[in-house]
């Protein structure tokens, strides 16, 4: 049995809110590995969650997401506080990076959506979602003081791109949005953890000739 598009479109606000509190844990765990305050923890949750949509909806020239009557900040605020209370032996070593790959998956699509939603150009559409789903994690990674996810060899912004293009494609095609969000979020994650897990990375600039 076919979900009607109601219940496909509440699945979909379901899976914008996983990708939130997913991006936030991520956030939440770079914060706790060094060592911070339950406080900074949150504040860490917060900015990597709400960076890139706050960047797209100032772009658009929408209302920002998180500020208006969303859940969306107790929703950082709660990840935060369970993530810091928890062991550190609960979590993977590599757990930040695949709670990224997950939020980056989903933050391409979503942004890419709302983008088109707003009348926003197809091809600027896609740019928007690689926006909404990169700007997250470079403020986190800035703020912890680590090398950027951005200028890290392994293929990163470019999964994003294949999340966002695709959706972009699937919706240009004749696929509703709800239905199209779907392939395109899996090829993102697929790519970005194939990208973990054997180091997949473009060619860098050679320099001399």
């Amino acid at each position: 049995m076919v979900p009607s598009p109601q219940a496909l479109g509440q699945m979909l606000g379901a899976l914008d809110m996983i990708g939130i509190a997913v991006f936030a844990a991520s956030g939440a765990l770079a914060a706790a590995r060094t060592g911070q305050t339950l406080v900074t923890a949150i504040f860490f949750a917060l900015v990597t969650g709400v960076g890139g949509g706050t960047v797209r909806d100032l772009l658009i020239g929408a209302p920002v997401f998180w500020v208006h009557g969303s859940p969306v900040a107790a929703i950082c605020v709660a990840v935060a506080s369970a993530v810091w209370l928890t062991p550190e032996r609960w979590w993977r070593e590599r757990a930040l990076e695949w709670l990224d790959a997950a939020g980056l998956a989903a933050y391409a699509v979503f942004g890419a959506a709302k983008a088109l939603t707003w009348g926003v150009p197809e091809f600027q559409a896609a740019l928007m979602g690689v926006l909404t789903a990169c700007v997250g994690g470079i403020l986190r990674d800035v703020l912890a003081g680590v090398p950027s996810i951005l200028i890290r060899p392994e293929l990163y912004v470019t999964a994003a791109a294949l999340a966002a293009g695709l959706h972009v494609a699937l919706v240009a095609a004749g696929l509703p949005p709800f239905v199209a969000a779907f392939p395109a979020a899996a090829a993102g994650f697929a790519l970005r953890g194939a990208a973990i897990r054997f180091r997949l990375a473009l060619p860098a600039y050679g320099g001399k000739r």
